[in-house]
């Protein structure tokens, strides 16, 4: 595939994630509050941002253990990183774990921030974050020996989820802020 062709592919495959990614929110922020009470005093919200950032803490877990395991289960590997280039099938593993610990550190930052401005219905956000970050690295590796386009999907949805837990942050403290 052609740079071209790739950087279309990752265009289409990112509007998709976004298109997802806005569904999911919108339905939490709107829905989530009819079937759950979210917490209103300020420690137990940060609770709860660090509660469902269990699901990033998770996939950095499986990521270590697919990284490990592959390292033990291959004489060119098990030497480490400081004996050797990694084989192939690790360098995808490797590749997946620093990017999905370079995610999982913006997504719990953003998720305790959301947290610390945030009340109701806006906490639904931190439902959609966790969920969308599990569907976006399930994709991202999966599809990452397809090249950058079958990967993009992935990614953005990883990257869009925490995005949005920024921004409403964000704006929430903006509006903290104006409002006294």
């Amino acid at each position: 595939m052609d740079l071209q062709s790739e950087q279309r592919e990752i265009k289409k495959q990112s509007a998709q994630a976004l298109m997802l990614c806005a569904a999911v929110a919108t339905g939490c922020v709107l829905f989530l509050p009819k079937l759950v009470t979210f917490p209103s005093e300020i420690g137990a919200r940060l609770a709860f941002g660090i509660q469902t950032s269990s699901i990033h803490f998770a996939v950095v877990l499986i990521a270590v253990r697919l990284v490990s395991s592959g390292r033990y289960r291959s004489a060119v590997d098990i030497g480490g990183a400081a004996k050797a280039p990694p084989s192939p099938a690790l360098a995808i593993k490797a590749a997946f774990l620093q990017n999905t610990l370079e995610q999982a550190f913006l997504g719990v930052g953003a998720h305790l921030l959301l947290a610390s401005v945030a009340s109701g219905r806006w906490l639904g956000l931190l439902v959609a974050s966790p969920t969308l970050f599990a569907i976006g690295r399930l994709s991202f590796y999966r599809c990452y020996s397809d090249g950058a386009g079958a990967r993009a999907f992935g990614m953005a949805i990883t990257a869009l989820a925490t995005l949005i837990c920024y921004l409403a942050a964000f704006a929430l403290f903006i509006g903290l802020l104006v409002g006294g």
